[in-house]
């Protein structure tokens, strides 16, 4: 089989000779390249600053230089073996790993039953759910507190960490974001299980809580940064050192530290790492989740 050579306006330009065309400058990319450089300069550099202050020495502290000149882990050392930070640490992990289970699993339950199943007074109990967003935190810290304090929850062990995540252990937003996407679910493949004999809760625990991952995933970072962070609930009802969670505890040791900034930054920033662990896990079903609601419109 011959073969015929390439016309000249076949050849690529790099044979024939002639310039490549130029690429049009397409300016609505190019800005918005720039404005999410912006934005992720200005997000990251707190955190940034937070890190390289933290291998500062104390000498170093009071420079205005961005990089420490000699690197150091000294105030690591000092937050992990002079303080109460582990136990902190360890205390805010339990608060908020028990805390986000249970509002995965009874959130999830409640807007299943909402979503899934008809009788009297279901919208009157959602609406009632939902109103509970509008009265604000502050107001409910009187009522958890007496009760707390009249149950005696304080005093043993269990009931100290229970008053710390009672308040949090079901969400309202968490049960209405749940209805919202298990009304998504189609009636027909919940049916077809029932009629294969199915139980309820075995529909809901193997088909439906699997269809609707995103959703816990969002749900599951959203608590646990909540309960992670959380200062105000903590800080009142727990009345015994061993009991503080690490916001509460970084925040006393801000106050007896005192200027010792590289302290205060090196224990922010073994506080992170939990954060970022949780979002490392459920980005991919966070991103899925966007897609897919993309697509249902």
């Amino acid at each position: 089989m011959t073969t015929h050579p390439a016309r000249p306006e076949e050849r690529p330009a790099a044979v024939s000779g002639q310039p490549r065309p130029r690429r049009r400058l397409n300016t609505p990319v190019l800005l918005a390249y720039v404005v999410l450089t912006v934005g992720i300069v200005v997000t990251l550099f707190p955190f940034a600053w937070m890190l390289l202050t933290s291998l500062k020495s104390f000498q170093e502290l009071f420079n205005l230089a961005f990089l420490p000149a000699v690197p150091t882990l000294d105030n690591y050392r000092q937050v992990l073996l002079e303080t109460r930070f582990l136990q902190w640490f360890a205390n805010s992990l339990l608060v908020a790993g028990v805390t986000t289970a249970s509002v995965l699993f009874f959130d999830s339950l409640v807007g299943y039953t909402l979503a899934k199943f008809d009788f009297p007074g279901k919208n009157l109990i959602f609406i009632l759910i939902l109103s509970t967003l509008m009265i604000p935190t502050e107001m409910l810290v009187i009522p958890w507190f007496v009760g707390v304090s009249d149950l005696q929850l304080t005093r043993s062990t269990p009931g100290a960490y229970f008053a710390i995540m009672f308040p949090g252990l079901i969400s309202a937003f968490g049960v209405f974001l749940m209805r919202q996407f298990f009304e998504t679910l189609p009636d027909d493949l919940l049916e077809a299980a029932r009629i294969d004999g199915m139980s309820e809760f075995g529909i809901f625990w193997r088909i439906a809580l699997p269809l609707v991952r995103p959703a816990l995933a969002s749900l599951a970072i959203f608590t646990f940064l909540g309960n992670w962070n959380a200062f105000l609930w903590p800080l009142i009802v727990i009345q015994k050192p061993e009991f503080r969670t690490l916001p509460v505890g970084t925040a006393l040791f801000n106050g007896e530290a005192g200027t010792q900034w590289g302290l205060i930054m090196a224990a922010s920033s073994l506080a992170v790492i939990p954060v970022l662990i949780v979002f490392a896990i459920f980005q991919k079903q966070i991103i899925d989740g966007i897609v897919l609601t993309g697509m249902k419109g």
